[in-house]
Order: structure tokens, then sequence, then C-alpha cells
């Protein structure tokens, strides 16, 4: 399929070679049938096709966001790695407000700076409970808190 043609997936739209890592962008919104509405972040923690997370630190660092960033909010849906390894998505329910999202996303990784272990690394709780990487993760969440101020500046 040609760049030219428009996907259906909207990270697929966005040119890749143009951003600037690491930022936070609405990459979607949609309201129900019911009209609750769901607001999709792109965080992007590595700059595309030039780096990339490791999987034990990417695993890991979704399993303490997911749950740290509930002990700050109940807006949260979800936090996915992207298959790429170079961020996440936050699904939030009725959050647009990018002050509060980056509230969140700031909340959440400086209490994955404190963790100790993470969370359902284990057998039974996780599908490669063998695979984490605590240090990593926080060194992750302690270079994106580092690039605070570059955010919201998507491209360069």
């Amino acid at each position: 399929m040609s760049p030219e043609h428009k996907m259906n997936v909207e990270s697929f739209n966005l040119d890749h070679r143009l951003v600037a890592a690491p930022y936070v962008r609405i990459a979607d919104t949609k309201v129900l049938p019911h009209g609750d509405q769901l607001t999709k972040y792109d965080v992007r923690f590595t700059q595309p096709n030039v780096a990339h997370l490791e999987m034990d630190a990417m695993h890991s660092l979704e399993h303490l966001f997911a749950e740290a960033s509930r002990n700050h909010s109940d807006a949260v849906i979800d936090f996915s790695p992207m298959g790429c390894q170079t961020g996440y998505y936050l699904i939030l329910q009725g959050e647009t407000d990018i002050p509060a999202a980056l509230a969140l996303i700031e909340a959440t990784l400086t209490e994955v700076l404190q963790a100790t272990e993470v969370p359902a690394a284990n057998e039974v709780q996780c599908g490669w409970g063998a695979n984490h990487n605590l240090a990593a993760a926080q060194q992750a969440a302690r270079a994106f808190l580092a690039q605070r101020a570059t955010w919201e500046q998507v491209y360069a």
C-alpha cells in the first residue's frame, strides 16, 4: 500500500520520520453508542526507526504503569505497548484534556520510580512472567520524565 493511501489505523497515517520523541499526543477519540468518550494517547518513549525499548523493560513498564496509573485516575481503560517497542497507547475514558493526561503520566511514572518490584511478574498472573526487568523499566521512566518539557512537542 502506498503511503498516500489513507489507512484505517490512525498511527499508520502518521509520518514516523517527522515526529520527535519523547512526546504525548492524542491519537484518536471515539464516542461510543451510549455516549461514552474514549481518548487514545500516543505516549512515545523513543524515536521511531532509531531506537526502541528492550522487550523486558517494555513489558515491565507496561505492568508498572497499568497498575500504578489506576492509583491516580479512574479514567484509565488501558495502557498497552506498541509492537514497534517505541511507546504505548494510553486509553482514558472521557479525558481529552492534554494537561490532565500529562499530569497522570507524570504522577504514574514518578510512582514507577519508587517501585521495588514489578507487579504480577510471575507465571500465575502473566503470560511471560520471567520476561521482566525493573531496573530497565525505571530507567526508561526516568529518561521519559527527564524530557517532561518536550512532551507536548510532537514534531521537530
